[in-house]
């Protein structure tokens, strides 16, 4: 299975087309996600770097994660000097 997490895509984007992502984002810190009412506003607009940038998680923490599950992480540039 060849799984891909695109870090420019918005939360919502990448719940909707993954259905492991949820549990994934929960484990992280993301915990709220799980409630479709989270999911269905503020993840429409937010991206996971801005939403680790906000919580206060470290996106190497997040990129090795997904890795480690088999994801092949994209979009990451620039990310960690936001």
């Amino acid at each position: 299975m060849n799984k891909t997490l695109d870090l420019t895509k918005t939360v919502y984007e990448l719940c909707a087309s993954d259905s492991d992502m949820i549990r994934m984002m929960q484990s992280l810190g993301f915990e709220q996600i799980a409630n479709p009412v989270v999911l269905n506003t503020a993840g429409r607009i937010m991206t996971i770097p801005r939403g680790a940038k906000t919580k206060g998680i470290d996106m190497d923490v997040i990129i090795d994660t997904f890795e480690r599950e088999g994801y092949r992480v994209i979009g990451r540039e620039g990310i960690r000097n936001e």
